[in-house]
């Protein structure tokens, strides 16, 4: 009797971008190689190192599914939450956070190079009090990767 239900319900959950998001090859060594980078030039500013924080990671990686799903880089999810919102949702009670977004870079080196020669994108790298950090990778529909970095401290 709850068999069509749950058919339905399983139809709704495979149908959403989180879903349908598509992972580079060697997305975890994408995701260490572009945190090292990250690194190098909050060291090179004498500023503390970012670690990988587990619901960071969630949220920057749903985002960065979203996205690419959408093929549209934006600070907004497609059902209108923000970075706020999305750090709640993962339970993440920041003091401090921010988010960069990209697309296109092929690497984790040009990626990082992008977001240092962009005044916001280089302030949010070079964030003081951030600790944290949840990077997401994500392939757009037209071959593009969508990059999701979030810092924060609690």
């Amino acid at each position: 009797m709850f068999r069509p239900l749950a058919l339905v319900v399983l139809a709704v959950v495979m149908a959403s971008p989180a879903a349908a998001c598509r992972l580079p090859a060697g997305a975890q060594a994408l995701t260490q190689e572009t945190l090292a980078a990250i690194n190098a030039e909050r060291q090179a500013k004498r500023l503390a190192p970012l670690a990988l924080d587990a619901r960071l990671q969630d949220a920057a990686q749903s985002h960065a599914c979203d996205s690419a799903t959408r093929n549209r880089m934006g600070h907004d999810g497609s059902d209108g939450s923000a970075l706020g919102d999305r750090a709640a949702r993962v339970g993440y009670d920041f003091r401090e956070i921010a988010e960069n977004v990209a697309q296109g870079y092929p690497s984790p080196q040009s990626v990082t190079q992008g977001w240092m020669n962009s005044p916001g994108h280089r302030r949010n790298i070079l964030m003081r009090g951030a600790r944290d950090a949840g990077l997401g990778i994500a392939i757009g529909g037209d071959g593009d990767l969508h990059w999701v970095l979030k810092l924060g401290r609690e």
